[in-house]
C-alpha cells in the first residue's frame, strides 16, 4: 500500500469522515469482541498483506504498550518495543500502526534499518471511539507478528479545536531533533523528534469560528544519521498534534542526526543536530 499522502486524499478522507464517524458510533467496539473479526481489519489486512500468514504472538517479537482507558483521547501514549537488536542479518524492517474504530484506521507505518539499532517507535496518536489497536511487525525475511491492545478512549479526533487555525498553521515547522544522554559508539542510542504542527483532522469543530478547518497534517518524517536512513514514518491525522516521535539510532564517532519534514501542503521543514558519541570503552574505563 501507498502510504504517501496526497492533499487529493487527504481532504476526500476529511469530508467523508463526519459520515464515517455516525454509524461507526452506535457500534463500538468492547473489550471481549474477538479482534480477528473486526471488517474494517479484515478489508486493511487482505488489501495490504494479500493472504499472507500473521503470527498472532507478536509480543515474542514486540512489546505494544498502550494504556488500557486512555486519560485524553486527543494525546493517547503508545510505545512499540523491539525484542531484539537490529542487526544486518536479522531486523524489523516495518511497523505497521492500525486504530480499528478511527475515521481512518490505517495510521500508518515506520520503517528501520539495521542502523536504526532497535525497531522501536513511540508517539501519541488520536483514538476516535473504544477500539483495538495492533502493531505489525514485518521483519526482513518478509515474516509478520500482531500485537493487539484494547483502549477505551472516545472522541480524539472529533474534539473541538481551542486554538485559532490559522495561526497554528503559521506557527508550523518548528523542528527539533535531540539525541537523549551520552551517545557511546556503536550502541543504539535514543533519540526525541518534535515538530511544532496543528496536525488537523478535518473533523474539529473551531468553537470561535464554528467552522471546520480543512485537514492539514504531517504525512512523511524521515530521520538519518552520517546520510544512512534509521527511520521513516508514512502517517496521517491519527496523530496527535505537535507530533513527537522517540526512535533510536546507532552512532559512530562523531555524525549528524536529520530530519525531513513533509506535510499535507507540501510544506517541508528540516532539523539536525551534530552527535559525538564517545568510544564504546570510554564509558567503561570512567565508571572505574
Amino acid at each position: 500500500m501507498n502510504t504517501a499522502w496526497s492533499g487529493t486524499r487527504a481532504m476526500t478522507i476529511a469530508s467523508l469522515a463526519a459520515a464515517v464517524l455516525a454509524p461507526y458510533a452506535a457500534q463500538a467496539a468492547q473489550p471481549d469482541d474477538d479482534p480477528d473479526k473486526v471488517a474494517r481489519w479484515l478489508d486493511f489486512k487482505e488489501g495490504t498483506f494479500k493472504g499472507r500468514a500473521i503470527d498472532p504472538h507478536g509480543d515474542a517479537v514486540i512489546k505494544f504498550d498502550a494504556p488500557a482507558r486512555a486519560a485524553d483521547a486527543a494525546v493517547v501514549p503508545i510505545a512499540v518495543n523491539a525484542r531484539f537488536p537490529q542487526t544486518p542479518t536479522h531486523y524489523i524492517r516495518k511497523l505497521y500502526l492500525f486504530i480499528d474504530e478511527n475515521p481512518e484506521p490505517y495510521a500508518g507505518s515506520f520503517e528501520f534499518t539495521p542502523e536504526s539499532g532497535l525497531a522501536t517507535i513511540e508517539t501519541r496518536v488520536r483514538v476516535e471511539d473504544y477500539t483495538f489497536m495492533r502493531v505489525i511487525a514485518e521483519t526482513n525475511d518478509g515474516k509478520l507478528y500482531s500485537a493487539i491492545r484494547f483502549v477505551k478512549a472516545s472522541g480524539g479526533c472529533s474534539a473541538p479545536a481551542d486554538k485559532d487555525d490559522d495561526a497554528a498553521e503559521r506557527a508550523a515547522g518548528q523542528v527539533r531533533i535531540q539525541a537523549e544522554g551520552q551517545a557511546v559508539a556503536g550502541k543504539p542510542e535514543l533519540a526525541q523528534l518534535m515538530v511544532r504542527h496543528p496536525n488537523r483532522t478535518g473533523m474539529a469543530m473551531n468553537q470561535v469560528t464554528r467552522n471546520y478547518a480543512s485537514a492539514y497534517f504531517i504525512r512523511k518524517v524521515s530521520v538519518t544519521y552520517a546520510d544512512k536512513p534509521v527511520m521513516t514514518a508514512n502517517v496521517n491525522f491519527s496523530i496527535s498534534e505537535n507530533p513527537n516521535f522517540r526512535f533510536y539510532f546507532v552512532p559512530g564517532g562523531n555524525g549528524e542526526l536529520k530530519a525531513h519534514i513533509e506535510d499535507t501542503k507540501n510544506k517541508q521543514w528540516d532539523g539536525a543536530v551534530a552527535v559525538s558519541a564517545q568510544p564504546a570503552g570510554a564509558q567503561a574505563s570512567a565508571m572505574k
